[in-house]
């Protein structure tokens, strides 16, 4: 495939952003009419799952193909290493031109400029930062472009990126490969809540749907979540203007247009946190790539990891997949090639916990690192060799995660074939081999 014939590459992300807010994943509000479109037109992956809820390490994994442990981007906020190569590499070696725009999250530079030689390889085109939250708020404030420089906006901040990534598209030349980061529909920390558009919330506070996993819980999703579906509304309404800007520069049909988000968010209810837990909805994100290679193909209906998708999007766009990547292109599946099959999800976990998980098409099994001062113990670190069991759910009849089965002796059979499924993503990945000792009586549950 000569350069001429290579497709563009637009990927957006998005921060903190709950699978079922999509039509497309069942969501009954029809927040999400423009990527729902999306959806039918090319490939959505139907039970996608993040290497890490957690902000940082979920960027650096979609950024390198390899798991945060790898590349010790673990935790926020350690820095993804200078030498590490990214999807622009990748792409820059092939003749792409790459930007970025939005939230980076990945130097530890906070609310300063992100040094070029933290930036990933973005070097045609960069207006970011790599904690917005400290540069901005949801109605000011400012990233930096290329040379440090602050770029201010004052309107809202999902349309202030929407229109950065238009300046970014006009500015490449093709092929290119540009990521769009939106940090919506993150809560702003500094706010402590949710900031919808002017307008959007209301007309959810009357009749909210309210998700099955969040019902009779505590947590913060009573006040929130009208806050969170306006700003999934607005996110989907700028995905509209995005699509339509590539139509009318006459480069819809020749670009790919991914979309997914690092993590989700289950409003402290499990436990106390937004993320940083192995449940489903901080682990299970949206996932739907249209466009060249994707339109009229199949969807992917098994488990599969976020880690697949930077070689599923070089496989697409015609590069080699390298082979120090942990994932697996799944562009075989799309096209027919390759069965559908079930497929499985490690999960690593980090800050709450020392954590790791297994995801699979019908069962949750989650182990955490014990200490004296009981789950929280012990969270500075990045692995530990001895876990116990702490979680295990039956997702075909409990997909919400109501009952723990773990530690039930008529589970125990499962438990062992989960347990050494687990302890083999952990060798292959990690090359360690710890020792997973089953939850016994005495050990915190919930």
């Amino acid at each position: 495939m000569t350069n001429s014939e290579r497709p563009n590459v637009l990927a957006v992300v998005t921060d903190q952003q709950r699978w079922d807010t999509l039509g497309a994943y069942g969501c009954p509000l029809d927040l999400t009419p423009n990527i729902d479109r999306l959806a039918r037109r090319g490939t959505i992956v139907e039970q996608a799952i993040t290497p890490q809820p957690l902000c940082g390490p979920a960027r650096a994994a979609l950024q390198t193909g390899k798991y945060p442990s790898t590349v010790d981007a673990w935790r926020n906020p350690k820095s993804l290493p200078s030498e590490e190569r990214t999807l622009a590499h990748r792409f820059m070696d092939a003749g792409y031109d790459v930007g970025y725009v939005g939230n980076w999250h990945m130097s530890g530079s906070f609310d300063k400029p992100v040094p070029k030689a933290r930036r990933g390889g973005y070097d045609d085109f960069w207006l970011a930062a790599d904690v917005p939250e400290f540069t901005s708020q949801p109605y000011e404030g400012h990233l930096f472009d290329e040379d440090g420089d602050p770029v201010e906006y004052d309107g809202y901040r999902v349309d202030a990126f929407t229109e950065f990534a238009m300046e970014a598209i006009e500015s490449l030349s093709e092929p290119f490969f540009l990521v769009v980061s939106y940090l919506e529909p993150h809560n702003q920390n500094d706010m402590w809540t949710f900031v919808a558009p002017d307008g959007y919330a209301e007309r959810y506070r009357e009749t909210p749907y309210i998700p099955e996993d969040l019902e009779n819980r505590p947590g913060d999703w009573y006040d929130e979540l009208p806050d969170y579906y306006g700003i999934v509304e607005r996110l989907d309404e700028c995905i509209g203007e995005l699509v339509g800007d590539l139509a009318d520069r006459g480069l819809l049909d020749r670009t790919i247009l991914g979309y997914t988000s690092d993590h989700g968010c289950h409003f402290r209810t499990r436990p106390g946190e937004y993320k940083r837990t192995p449940h489903e909805s901080a682990v299970r994100v949206p996932a739907i790539f249209a466009g060249p290679g994707f339109d009229d193909g199949r969807d992917v209906n098994g488990v599969r990891s976020l880690i697949d998708l930077p070689p599923t999007v070089l496989d697409a766009a015609g590069l080699a997949v390298p082979d120090g990547m942990h994932g697996d292109s799944m562009m075989p599946i799309v096209r027919g090639d390759e069965s559908n099959d079930d497929g499985q999800a490690f999960v690593q976990i980090s800050e709450t916990q020392v954590g790791r998980a297994l995801r699979t098409d019908r069962w949750k099994y989650a182990v955490a690192a014990p200490s004296p001062t009981g789950w929280r113990g012990g969270n500075a670190e990045q692995s530990s060799d001895v876990y116990v069991e702490r979680y295990l759910y039956d997702l075909a009849r409990d997909p919400a995660e109501q009952v723990n089965l773990v530690g039930r002796p008529d589970f125990r059979t499962i438990a062992d074939e989960l347990r050494a499924s687990l302890i083999s993503e952990i060798e292959r990945v990690e090359n360690e081999s710890p020792d997973i000792k089953p939850y016994e009586n005495g050990y915190e549950s919930f």
